[in-house]
């Protein structure tokens, strides 16, 4: 507690000391306007009730410091957090993409995508506002959806008709013909997207295609990563 009174008093002199010189300095002409000397006296009479303050109530002093302390640092963090909403945002996406298999990151135009443990990259999708997963085949001519990725996104499973032939890893198979609404991935939307749907038990997974990737601006797999890029 003594630490802290000394300390007060210094920092008390220094203010003192700095409105003395600051009365001296012509260049400082907009201090001209105050009265230096009833300001001084007011800071005086300010310390010595902060004096009085702390010698009455000296035990409960430091834990009203301490909160007052933490209130500041909160404010503080939440100030920063404010400022830097997106670039922490963006730092998150990424720490987030390289700990869930498929979980875009965008940067701008930009979508990033972590290679999976199996060593293809998994792709979550939406299909029509429905979380589809995908994985990332660019030997298939068109995206193809499951029969279940189909029913969550609320495709008309009943008048579909199979009459497209396609390579599966179990073998040919028909599809059906559909057109999505909207595909989006990350921060890219694509709309009115040809796909396919494989019959029931005909495919395991969906399977990202290149009637989504040839409607990017680019897209390239650079080392463990899938870089798709949108056109503005």
């Amino acid at each position: 507690m003594r630490r802290l009174l000394w300390i007060l008093l210094a920092i008390v002199t220094i203010a003192l000391l700095v409105l003395v010189l600051q009365q001296n300095e012509a260049a400082l002409a907009e201090l001209s306007r105050f009265d230096t000397s009833s300001l001084e006296t007011k800071i005086m009479a300010l310390a010595l009730v902060g004096l009085i303050a702390l010698t009455l109530f000296r035990q409960r002093f430091s834990h009203a410091l301490e909160s007052v302390l933490i209130w500041i640092m909160l404010a503080m963090l939440l100030a920063l957090g404010y400022t830097y909403r997106f670039e922490l945002r963006e730092v998150s996406e990424r720490v987030l993409a390289e700990l869930i298999p498929g979980r875009a990151a965008t940067r701008g135009r930009t979508v990033e995508i972590a290679r999976a443990s199996g060593g293809g990259f998994s792709v979550a999708a939406q299909v029509n506002g429905a979380h589809i997963p995908m994985v990332l085949d660019t030997g298939a001519s068109a995206v193809v959806l499951t029969h279940e990725a189909a029913k969550a996104a609320g495709l008309p499973l009943e008048v579909l008709n199979y009459s497209v032939n396609v390579d599966t890893a179990n073998g040919r198979a028909r599809a059906a013909p559909v057109t999505l609404d909207r595909l989006s991935i990350g921060g890219i939307i694509e709309r009115s997207v040809p796909a396919l749907i494989a019959q029931p038990g005909q495919l395991r997974t969906s399977l990202l295609g290149m009637t989504f990737l040839n409607r990017l601006e680019s897209w390239e797999v650079r080392g463990d990563k899938l870089l798709m890029r949108g056109y503005p």
